[in-house]
């Protein structure tokens, strides 16, 4: 038992509903070692945050029922505490730290980050302010933030994503835990800062000789870090045990969904695996693309006529005034950026945040100023459009956005939400068309037409993105521009979304852009591919091309950052 810090046996948790107690988790034990790593993997909803959460106190008793025989006991070397009965406060950061999915929801805006860190570090009264300023530097040069002093007078919102990310770090080890709980805590990040956020993890384990529980839904990230791994479906553990098993010889449908779902990278399906495929069939396989029918199809879309062409285009932001407030300096977001996208061609644009991509899609939509350049749509120039031309041109060009929550209005149902924008851009339909057109839509997009009158609070993720699709698709476009709406999902829901915009542009006949930081998603549902760096064009070639010969050194380092399963 000396190396155990965390075990947990027979957790079963209540959760209180408007019909009464409802059983979330059945059952569940597990232990952590000292400097080693237990990956915790599922879907939205098996669990894997709640086991944790409930053990720390962060859910409110009022809503959350635990069963008397459920036992979570943390051992310190010199005592041990057992955390069904202890105070969790006191327990919380001391000997527990934890680190969230989403770093802005957890840092406060209005403070700068290193005030928020001295903060952790003065719970400890022996410490005074200059040593935890002492000590919060170092913890940032530990975590491996460039420029130390400058974040720490920095606010939240002037840091990226990966910087933001590792103050999170250095919060959660501000008191010296000997257990960090990471909670998806690198989901909405590039993948060349997850592998790094990954490797800090390393590093810090072996350094301080901690335990650390990693919760994700990519096994593929998993796989890099963790010693074992536990497998969570609907509040049971499916699977636990030695990574190199699970992942070699995988025993339920389940966790071999999981491991299906993610785009392989040596090979082309007609449509990606999902859970349910193996849950239906334990042996299931799916169709490969044959290389002929690709280069087929390639050669076909060659001959198609060209429906979007960008040129030189150029978009930039004031920057810096002098005295008289005149502009000394611009940021060019994007730079002579050159491109055209024919009919029923997927292009898909990769690169790091920061790298211009969304900024295209905007621009390509007239959502941002350009400041120079020409975008034509089937021969027109779309920066010339007047009011009313601009008004049919988004009729025919769509975006769906990242977080399908922010598109949606929570107080405005699914069906009425899709409603209102078929009603202001076809006033000749009665209200009786626009409905059937609704139901149509929602069955299209793989949700039945009891979803019409169910508000997005009532949906899963993958839900409210199909219900964002089936608005998109609600004025008949020819362009649809994804601007990373498959970022923030599931591996398993990510295939279903991938498989459902697949199915939706052969209906529709749509030409897509693509929007993405994950080029093995980009390479698998692309024809052709466009790599940013700093709002410029590094590569632009077919995808297979660029996948697998890279011509630049920066479009290999976000091939090598690719989180693959690993033995």
């Amino acid at each position: 038992m000396s190396d155990i810090l965390l075990k947990i046996t027979d957790l079963s948790i209540a959760f209180k509903t408007e019909f009464g107690w409802a059983d979330t988790l059945h059952s569940i034990s597990l232990s952590v070692n000292k400097g080693e790593v237990l990956g915790v993997v599922g879907e939205s909803g098996s669990g894997k945050s709640i086991t944790f959460k409930s053990i720390l106190g962060l859910i409110p008793k009022e809503i959350c029922k635990i069963s008397t025989q459920s036992k979570a006991t943390l051992y310190t070397g010199n005592h041990c505490y057992e955390l069904m009965t202890s105070d969790n406060k006191k327990i919380r950061g001391s000997k527990v730290g934890v680190v969230f999915q989403e770093p802005m929801s957890s840092l406060n805006p209005v403070m700068k980050c290193g005030k928020q860190i001295i903060e952790a570090v003065l719970l400890n009264p022996e410490i005074s302010n200059a040593d935890a300023k002492k000590k919060v530097l170092g913890l940032f040069e530990e975590v491996k933030i460039g420029d130390p002093i400058r974040v720490f007078e920095s606010y939240p919102h002037q840091l990226s994503g990966g910087q933001k990310q590792r103050v999170m770090i250095a919060m959660a080890l501000a008191q010296d835990p000997i257990l960090i709980i990471a909670d998806e805590p690198t989901t909405a990040l590039d993948v060349s800062v997850q592998k790094s956020v990954i490797d800090l993890f390393k590093s810090l384990i072996k350094e301080r000789n901690v335990g650390m529980v990693f919760i994700s839904h990519d096994l593929g990230l998993v796989s890099l870090i963790a010693d074992d791994v536990l497998v969570m479906k609907s509040g049971r553990v499916v699977e636990y045990g030695p990574k190199n098993e699970i992942f070699r010889n995988p025993q339920t449908p389940y966790t071999k969904g999981l491991l299906a779902c993610r785009p392989p990278i040596d090979v082309r399906f007609e449509s990606l695996p999902t859970v349910e495929d193996f849950n239906l069939h334990e042996n299931y396989k799916p169709e490969e693309v044959l290389p002929k029918i690709r280069t087929a199809r390639l050669k076909e879309l060659s001959l198609e006529n060209v429906i979007l062409n960008v040129e030189n285009l150029n978009v930039s932001y004031e920057f810096e005034h002098n005295f008289f407030g005149r502009v000394t300096k611009y940021f060019y977001a994007v730079s002579d950026v050159n491109f055209s996208l024919k009919r029923g061609e997927i292009l898909g644009i990769v690169g790091e945040s920061g790298s211009g991509k969304s900024t295209i899609g905007r621009a390509i939509l007239r959502l941002v100023d350009v400041s120079s350049g020409t975008i034509q749509f089937n021969n027109k120039d779309v920066l010339q459009f007047n009011k009313q031309e601009l008004l049919a041109y988004r009729r025919e060009a769509q975006i769906i956005f990242q977080d399908p929550s922010g598109a949606l209005n929570p107080d405005i149902k699914i069906g009425e939400a899709i409603m209102e924008v078929i009603g202001v851009h076809f006033k000749d339909l009665t209200n009786a068309e626009i409905v059937l057109k609704t139901q149509k839509l929602l069955l299209d997009v793989g949700l039945g037409e009891n979803y019409f009158n169910r508000y997005p609070r009532q949906l899963s993720g993958g839900q409210k993105q199909r219900a964002v699709i089936a608005r998109a698709l609600a004025l008949n476009p020819k362009l649809l521009i994804c601007d990373e709406s498959v970022a923030a999902l599931d591996v398993s829901v990510q295939a279903q979304v991938l498989n459902l915009l697949n199915t939706l542009k052969q209906k529709y006949q749509l030409s897509l852009i693509f929007i993405s930081h994950d080029l093995s998603v980009v390479r698998y549902f692309s024809d052709s591919i466009l790599v940013l760096n700093k709002g410029k064009i590094v590569e632009y070639d077919e995808a297979d091309q660029v996948f697998f010969n890279p011509k630049e050194v920066y479009t290999q380092q976000l091939i090598d950052a690719i989180p693959l399963i690993n033995d």
